[in-house]
């Protein structure tokens, strides 16, 4: 019989892939407890602390789109949606479907409950803009902005297809219309100042 010495073998890390259902039993049973992360493509990646501005932004942001929404969405702030490839992000604001009671007893929303969502970007700018860009793209998430802290600017990514998203516009100041509520004007000052 012959064996393979250590040096003979190839020594391949391959990095362990999180499935949905086991990410879910793990929160469940409090492993991640006290632990800021979300799992993005099989992948647990450590969320960014918030700095006194994207969370005064953020919160502020999130009640403004309340005020303009109504009862027509449900802003859900911080808050997990579960997406196809094994992808549970929790963006800082998701408008989604108001489905009553079925996110407390059932389920987070999915892809086809969101009508967009938005993150506020200063250490997780790239992150956003060249990881979540993709996922949400992926998932057919119609819209995707993104507040740039750092250049108080707005990013708006739209027209999923294939994976990347067809149409990506920065925004300075004015108006917006969010695609799923076209008669909904959105003061994008009220979003990043």
């Amino acid at each position: 019989m012959t064996f393979a010495t250590d040096a003979a073998r190839s020594h391949v890390i391959t990095p362990y892939r999180w499935s949905l259902e086991r990410y879910h039993r793990a929160v469940d049973a409090g492993i991640f407890e006290g632990q800021s992360v979300e799992l993005l493509n099989g992948e647990l990646i450590e969320m960014s602390p918030e700095g006194v501005p994207h969370a005064g932004l953020s919160s502020d942001g999130a009640d403004y789109l309340r005020e303009r929404l109504g009862s027509r969405a449900k802003v859900r702030e911080a808050k997990p949606i579960t997406l196809p490839d094994a992808s549970e992000p929790e963006p800082d604001i998701a408008i989604v479907k108001p489905l009553g009671d079925l996110y407390k007893t059932e389920r987070h929303p999915i892809a086809s409950d969101v009508f967009w969502v938005v993150e506020y970007a200063n250490t997780s700018l790239e992150k956003d803009l060249q990881l979540k860009d993709k996922i949400y793209a992926q998932a057919n998430i119609p819209e995707y902005w993104v507040v740039n802290l750092r250049s108080r600017e707005l990013i708006v990514f739209r027209e999923p297809n294939d994976g990347q998203y067809k149409s990506r516009t920065v925004i300075n100041s004015g108006i917006i219309y969010p695609q799923s509520f076209p008669d909904i004007q959105i003061d994008m000052s009220k979003m990043v100042q």
